[in-house]
This record gives C-alpha cells, structure tokens and sequence, in this order.
C-alpha cells in the first residue's frame, strides 16, 4: 500500500502540472469539452498505468503528448471503423465539419463601431483560434506543440512518429498557411487597406 502511495504521489507531482496545457491540445483536436475532458481523463489513467515505463529524467510533457495523440487516434480508428490505418485528411473533415457548425451558430457581430473596436482583443483572439483551427490537422498539430506548449522539434517528432525534417516542413508550411489566413482576416476586418 505504501509503495503504491508513493508511485501515487511522485505521478502527481511530475504529471497533473500538465493537465491544463493537454486539455488545451485535446479541445483543438476534437472541438468538444466533453470529448477533450474525456481524452485528457483516458490520457492520465494510460500514464498512471505505464507510469513505471516513463524514463526518469526524461521529458514528462512530451510523454504525455504522445500518450495523448495515440489515444486521439485510436478513438478516432473505432469512431470511423478504419482500424488499419487513419488519414490526417480523415480526421480533418471531421474536425472541419464540428468547426463549420461552431462558427454557424456563433452570433453576429454589430457593425456600430463602439461594439466593433470595444472588444478587439477578444475579436482578434478568436481570428486567431479559427485562423489554427481552420488548419490542417498535422500542421495545427505542429504548430499547438512547438509554438503554445514549446516543445523541440526533437519531442514534436517522437510524439508524432515522424523524423524532425517532417516536423519542421509542418511548422513551416503550417506558419505560412496560418499567416495567410490572419493576413486575410485582417483586410476582412480593415486592419490592413485592401489594394486597388
């Protein structure tokens, strides 16, 4: 019992810190809090059980990651009945369709201008959330991990299961694409004067 206790206790210290960032992660990947509370909950009881596999020392954050995005794709494996293998391309469509049905039943912004520019940092906040969530999956993904949660290339690509050359053509090319979007968003939104 005590030994128990003890693997208990040194798991919450060195795991539950990450809790909120993998809850952050979770919700990109399935746009539910229910489904995200739920994989983050799947995630720690994993941990807890490999606990004695984790390598001291080592990147607990990183770990968890990975635990986190298998877990992702083997419940969307038995949600799509595909158990041998799943596409980005899959799971973007799916992520693309709950992101279309979130923005359709967001309310529309008045155009006074007090109500356009009083809450522009929650405006441009939420640009940039649907500017990342508008991404392909493998590319937010990359982007979530290097740039919110600052993990290497070197963790980005073990989680993944890719060589880091990969992680880093995602990041770059995730960079670019999100870039474009905000550029957008912000000639949509007058921040930028639209060319004649």
């Amino acid at each position: 019992m005590g030994e128990e206790n003890s693997r208990r206790k040194e798991f919450e210290e060195v795991a539950m810190e990450h809790v909120n960032s993998l809850y952050s992660t979770a919700l990109r990947l399935v746009f539910n809090k229910e489904e995200a509370e739920d994989l983050v909950q799947e995630t720690y009881l994993k941990a807890y059980r490999f606990f004695d596999t984790f390598q001291k020392g080592t990147n607990i954050k990183a770990w968890l990651y990975k635990i986190l995005r298998n877990t992702f794709i083997n419940k969307y494996r038995k949600a799509v009945n595909t158990p041998n293998e799943v596409l980005y391309e899959d799971i973007e469509s799916v992520n693309s369709n709950l992101a279309y049905e979130q923005d359709r039943d967001a309310s529309e912004l008045t155009d006074t201008l007090e109500d356009k520019y009083s809450d522009l940092g929650n405006l441009m906040e939420d640009d940039v959330k649907q500017a990342l969530d508008g991404l392909p999956v493998e590319y937010r993904e990359a982007i979530l991990l290097s740039d919110v949660e600052g993990l290497s290339y070197q963790e980005i690509a073990e989680i993944a299961g890719v060589p880091i050359g990969t992680i880093k053509s995602r990041l770059n090319r995730g960079r670019k694409l999100l870039q474009k979007k905000l550029w957008e968003y912000a000639k949509d939104r007058g921040f930028i004067k639209r060319e004649k």
